[in-house]
């Protein structure tokens, strides 16, 4: 059975690490992964991950989760745009989390960014997930 949401999965995944107090989680690989996983990386939410294969054509992505004190650095983690209701937004729009204490994930002409990254090159797309 195929999987309707993958991102969504993976960032149940992450949510349900963190509650179990785990040092690492697995995920299925794919692109955009990988890409909102570089942006949670360069922003200090996660402290790595490394992709690897299990056979020919199968690849996973095994998760570093961070703590700080014993607390997950992840409060909070959720899907904005899902398959079923897509939500954009333009430069002007972006959604400032938490008053900028979090991030939104943008997928973006540009690639996959931050809300602030999208600021700096200004430039808008498909809000993906937010994070505080």
């Amino acid at each position: 059975m195929t999987m309707t949401d993958p991102l969504g999965d993976m960032l149940t995944r992450i949510r349900n690490g963190q509650q179990a107090k785990k040092t690492k989680i697995i995920s299925p690989a794919s692109r955009l992964r990988a890409n909102v996983l570089e942006v949670l990386k360069r922003e200090g939410f996660i402290r790595s991950f490394s992709e690897r294969q299990i056979r020919p054509g199968i690849a996973e992505i095994e998760i570093e989760l961070k703590y700080h004190e014993g607390d997950p650095v992840i409060k909070e983690i959720s899907r904005v745009s899902t398959p079923g209701r897509r939500v954009y937004s333009g430069v002007k729009d972006l959604p400032r989390v938490y008053d900028g204490l979090g991030i939104s994930i943008l997928s973006t002409p540009r690639g996959v960014l931050s809300d602030s990254e999208a600021r700096d090159q200004n430039v808008g797309g498909e809000v993906l997930c937010q994070v505080f």
